[in-house]
């Protein structure tokens, strides 16, 4: 059986002309070539070289025998691919993220998705992003971070809103937008785990009262029966994870604020790539 390296240094010999030439191009020496060449000769059994002084080129045996391994070696970059590919799809894809909006796109998507692809509910500290990859404990996290480095990459994949839902006999269910300022002072009732966003709203909502609801359920009970505002984004509202919002009247109103808008960010160790990458088009192709 003929080595690949001989073959790739006859292509490249026919590419760049000359036995210099050649050995720039594979970063070898040139007695390393003069040598892979001969051998290569040797092995075939053929003539695939006129040599001259100071000058060498392909006989038309030579020619035939470049054809040829161009096309031995593109049969063997699809055997690699193919079996790469075929690991690939039974891989299992373990997803974390910092939020729960990208976990309700994935959830949407379960039909579409393999069932080698595992998403998990608790939500991890974005300091935690860089170590859970490293560790290999997912394949790829969903953070508003984007983590670029000589072994993370991240790839965008959508914009997450937050709006209110106020009772529409307040003032301010009047308003296109309000701001975080104009909410100070409120009780909001919220979900316990929403991640990133807990700290968003305390943080920029001065002197409000949040009663966090550890059961999606009780959080849908009371929102029922009272008026306290509550949060959605344009993922939730529209993928039934207020079931409520279904017959609440109250008007859902957009905050103006940048820190209500926030990017995510796929993010994966690079050798991950070709594993996540479809996955990752999924979820960014059916984001809202």
């Amino acid at each position: 059986m003929i080595d690949n390296y001989l073959l790739e240094e006859l292509v490249a010999f026919d590419q760049y002309g000359t036995l210099a030439a050649t050995a720039d191009h594979l970063m070898v020496t040139q007695p390393t070539v003069t040598r892979g060449l001969q051998k290569l000769e040797d092995e075939l059994q053929v003539k695939l070289f006129d040599r001259q002084p100071n000058n060498i080129s392909l006989t038309d045996t030579g020619k035939l025998a470049v054809s040829e391994a161009k096309k031995a070696l593109r049969q063997n970059e699809l055997f690699v691919e193919s079996v790469q590919q075929y690991e690939n799809s039974h891989q299992l894809i373990k997803i974390a993220s910092v939020a729960p909006g990208p976990l309700i796109v994935i959830d949407k998507l379960k039909n579409e998705l393999t069932d080698k692809v595992h998403a998990s509910n608790d939500l991890l500290n974005p300091n935690e992003v860089i170590t859970n990859l490293q560790d290999n404990n997912y394949s790829f996290i969903v953070s508003n971070q984007e983590i670029m480095t000589d072994e993370i990459e991240s790839r965008f994949i959508g914009t997450e809103k937050l709006s209110i839902n106020l009772d529409k006999f307040t003032y301010l269910a009047n308003k296109n937008s309000v701001t975080f300022s104009e909410l100070k002072g409120l009780s909001f009732i919220v979900i316990d785990q929403i991640g990133i966003w807990k700290d968003i709203i305390q943080q920029n909502i001065p002197d409000a009262k949040f009663m966090y609801q550890p059961q999606v359920d009780s959080f849908n009970e009371i929102t029922k029966y009272s008026n306290f505002p509550y949060f959605s984004t344009n993922i939730t509202r529209f993928e039934n994870f207020h079931p409520s919002l279904n017959d609440d009247d109250r008007v859902n109103v957009a905050i103006s604020d940048d820190a209500s808008k926030v990017d995510f960010y796929a993010v994966y160790l690079k050798d991950n790539k070709k594993l996540v990458e479809p996955t990752i088009e999924k979820i960014s192709a059916n984001w809202h």
